[in-house]
């Protein structure tokens, strides 16, 4: 049995009792990295010699006090760490070491984390599969034919394949939920302003946001509560309570009022991922919740909206990458303009640069006004269906992904597939609210997941809700047989 088997409470009391050391358990990661993360390909970069000094120090604590004391955890890679090389997949920025930390990664240190290294991503956070990654070409740990699903395919491979007990990613629409679904693991999307995103390497501003990833939920609200609060180096943070998470995990639901979007369980999604779903209902109606069917009209212009919007940011933010201060520099050019064509036609891959040009496009005179403001207006009729549904009830619920993971290859010569994973995730993000995956079955020996989506600042109830089926459903133990 794996240390990693037991939770992080269960985890502190070996802790405490001197059961175990905290160098047992960053032993525990490195040992089994070695033995599969050839096969799976989590990890980018390892910081093997900081971990393993900082797990001594730790072992020295007479007492320990920090939330997540001597837990290992692995780090996406776009996430700056100090003097740890950060790369987002992309070879512009392939040996670039940032001079400080973000802040989330402050807060880990400071609730005595033990950061492994990071972990492997599609470049720059965009796509669905992990494949558009220029380093590396993460597997899932059930099939290792088959996609992790992504951006943030690194950090959920890497807790289902009991690499490290946790993860952060992020999520810009659903790149922490959808690989968590096809990973079989926990994934949350923290409200927008919930946790800082200074240090997260900007993809498009005003959706992107970091959240964890667990095997299991209590773990997972133990990692929300380390990384939340305002943060004065970034002004979209939220100046809001940040309130105990873990005190909500009661395992009692009843009387409580759940959605069911009938857009979530209609045309594209499969007949066994939408059985699973309400096979979940039942669960939870068994406990006394109630649920109805409800729609939420503008979904289906959820997905054009995403990606104008999302594209658009893109192309601003992704133009502080020029070959000038930082990060790669072409060798092939003989004047500044040419430099700067040169660098990131060699810099960026084929995603970066589909996005980039699409989001250029968008912003560009004479097209602003017909693509970019529109799906401004269409995200506040998105946001307004989330907040009409909410007049009424507590969460919302469906699937995560409209299919399980697919083969690797499948489909990378067909973008527009591609984005459609994304289309249950992505109005999430739109509309700004939490929303977990948690798993809820399986189809061909590949996991399936569960969508729990609440009012804003409101991940409590949604951890009640997603806690309380855990517990009922037990697929929290099933695990990869790597």
């Amino acid at each position: 049995m794996s240390l990693f088997d037991h939770s992080i409470k269960e985890l502190h009391a070996k802790l405490t009792q001197k059961e175990i050391k905290v160098t047992d358990l960053v032993d525990e990661s490195y040992k089994r990295i070695a033995e599969v993360d050839g096969k799976v390909q989590s990890f980018l970069t390892l910081d093997e010699e900081k971990a393993r000094a900082y797990a001594k120090e730790l072992d020295e604590v007479a007492t320990p006090e920090g939330l997540l004391f001597g837990m290992p955890i692995g780090v996406k890679d776009n996430i700056v760490t100090k003097d740890l090389r950060t790369t987002c997949s992309s070879r512009i920025l392939e040996n670039f070491n940032p001079i400080y930390d973000a802040t989330v990664v402050q807060k880990l240190r400071q609730d005595q984390a033990v950061t492994i290294g990071k972990l492997n991503m599609d470049e720059f956070a965009m796509g669905s599969s992990t494949e558009n990654a220029a380093l590396a070409k993460t597997k899932n740990p059930w099939n290792l034919d088959y996609v992790p699903g992504g951006s943030s395919g690194g950090s959920a491979a890497a807790v289902a394949a009991g690499e490290v007990l946790f993860s952060l990613g992020s999520d810009t629409g659903g790149s922490i939920r959808q690989p968590a679904a096809y990973c079989g693991v926990v994934g949350l999307k923290p409200t927008y302003g919930r946790v800082s995103r200074f240090g997260l390497v900007a993809f498009a501003s005003s959706l992107d946001q970091i959240g964890p990833v667990t095997r299991r939920v209590e773990d997972n609200a133990y990692l929300l509560q380390s990384i939340s609060g305002v943060d004065p180096m970034d002004s979209t943070s939220a100046q809001v309570e940040v309130p105990d998470f873990l005190s909500g995990l009661t395992g009692d639901v009843k009387g409580l009022k759940i959605a069911v979007p009938k857009e979530y369980l209609g045309e594209g999604v499969q007949p066994e991922v939408k059985q699973s779903v309400l096979d979940a209902l039942k669960v939870l109606e068994a406990q006394g919740a109630t649920w109805d069917e409800v729609s939420l009209p503008h979904s289906k212009y959820a997905l054009a909206t995403y990606y104008l919007i999302s594209s658009s940011e893109a192309s601003a933010n992704l133009s502080r990458f020029d070959g000038v201060r930082y990060g790669y520099r072409t060798d092939n050019a003989d004047n500044l303009l040419e430099m700067y064509k040169q660098t990131r036609a060699e810099g960026f891959g084929n995603e970066v640069k589909r996005r980039i040009m699409l989001g250029t496009f968008a912003l560009s005179s004479g097209y602003y006004d017909a693509y970019y403001k529109k799906a401004q207006q269409v995200r506040t009729l998105i946001k307004k269906d989330f907040e009409d549904v909410f007049e009424n009830y507590d969460v919302i619920v469906g699937p995560t992904t409209p299919t399980p993971a697919f083969k690797i290859g499948e489909k990378t010569d067909d973008p527009l597939t591609m984005y459609a994973n994304d289309i249950l995730t992505i109005p999430v993000n739109l509309a700004g609210v939490p929303a977990i995956s948690v798993p809820c079955g399986f189809q061909d020996g590949l996991p399936l997941g569960l969508q729990i989506i609440g009012k804003h600042f409101d991940e409590k109830t949604v951890y009640r809700v997603a806690h309380a089926y855990e517990q009922a459903a037990d697929f929290a133990d099933a695990k990869p047989a790597l």
